[in-house]
């Protein structure tokens, strides 16, 4: 019996990469999988059914549970029907993992509204609303008597927590409130017996493929046999385990990469300066530089 029978799960972005590797892992560990895939390019543009039916096909060959949804997270109606889709095919919804990302990287001084606008959608919003409607059927359930034991993981980035890019403003702002709204989602979200946690992969996918100055290292090829530290499928282990229904961890940022598993702490305090009176700008030139 695999550590995820009889658990649905909702997988968004699992048409390609990182999220395809979700989805074929935990169809294998027995969870019933809703495959969400708007099919698009890697800026957001168009659509394709294909890929997340493909996945939906994997599944289904090698014996387990899945269908394909296409509905755009970016949309607040794309998100609800995304979970209602999920409760209504399998009766329940227990993990949802929000992976659906896009790039649009420009310079500051260089991005237009559509660069910023369309990232933040897909990013950000796109977390937020699956989200909101996971949550509010999770809510109903407890408030009804039923018992609930849920698991939410989110991708956040090195973008936006410990590994700055430039030329990814938008990108890197996106995922760091998705680390935020983990944090928060996760103290409002306890109360009901559901779990936030959130993930900061490092792996080869189309969209690191295209990445600005680090494509040319996610396309070394590795030697048959060797173990590939950039494999999507070195990240999906660890997000199986979050979603199980004996994990207690809720409230962490894990970055994850090849073999390596770090926590990531959320702003702390540095140095103190501090002042018996009201600070000048002479006194914190003189004390700041």
């Amino acid at each position: 019996m695999g550590t995820l029978e009889g658990r649905v799960a909702i997988v968004t972005g699992a048409g390609r990469g990182i999220g395809r590797e979700h989805a074929l892992l935990f169809a294998r560990e027995g969870a019933a999988v809703v495959v969400n895939d708007l099919g698009g390019a890697n800026d957001g543009t168009g659509a394709d059914a294909s890929p997340a039916q493909q996945v939906v096909d994997e599944i289904m060959a090698a014996g387990g549970s899945a269908v394909a949804n296409t509905d755009s997270v970016s949309s607040w109606n794309g998100a609800k029907g995304l979970v209602e889709q999920a409760i209504g095919e399998f009766g329940r919804l227990d993990i949802l993992v929000n992976n659906a990302g896009i790039l649009r990287d420009a310079f500051i001084a260089g991005m237009d509204e559509a660069h910023w606008d369309s990232v933040i959608a897909v990013h950000l919003k796109g977390h937020a609303a699956t989200l909101h409607h996971a949550a509010a059927y999770w809510k109903a359930q407890s408030k009804a008597g039923v018992e609930v034991n849920a698991s939410v993981i989110n991708t956040a980035s090195a973008s936006g927590t410990f590994m700055p890019n430039a030329g990814q403003g938008n990108y890197g702002a996106a995922k760091a409130g998705i680390a935020a709204l983990t944090l928060v989602a996760a103290d409002e979200l306890d109360r009901y017996g559901v779990r936030v946690n959130a993930i900061a992969p490092i792996a080869r996918t189309r969209l690191t493929l295209a990445t600005p100055g680090m494509g040319a290292l996610f396309a070394e090829e590795v030697p048959e046999g060797e173990f590939d530290a950039f494999g999507p499928e070195n990240i999906s282990p660890l997000v199986a385990r979050l979603a199980a229904g004996d994990c207690k961890i809720t409230g962490k940022v894990y970055a994850v990469q090849g073999g390596a598993i770090t926590e990531l702490v959320n702003w702390s305090g540095g140095d103190t300066i501090e002042s018996e009176g009201p600070w000048t700008t002479t006194g914190l030139a003189n004390r700041i530089g």
